[in-house]
């Protein structure tokens, strides 16, 4: 977790993009920092961009935030 980024947040992976595995870790790393099932998170737009847009089901945008801002001093 990078941090904030804009309007949005810059995440880190380790994994390369081939075959979706940073995809897959991307939607792993979300999971476990916002406290969410994997299902849960989705890429709704980019997933071949280093850009992505990213659904987070059961949560809302304030709360997700917080998470996050919570998730990145942990870090």
């Amino acid at each position: 977790m990078v941090g904030r980024h804009g309007q949005g947040w810059k995440l880190r992976v380790a994994a390369t993009p081939e075959g979706g595995r940073a995809n897959a870790s991307l939607v792993e790393l979300l999971a476990t920092s916002l406290d969410v099932r994997r299902p849960d998170v989705r890429i709704v737009a980019g997933a071949g961009s280093r850009d992505k847009v990213v659904e987070i089901s059961g949560l809302t945008l304030e709360e997700a935030e917080r998470r996050l801002e919570l998730a990145g001093r942990s870090a």
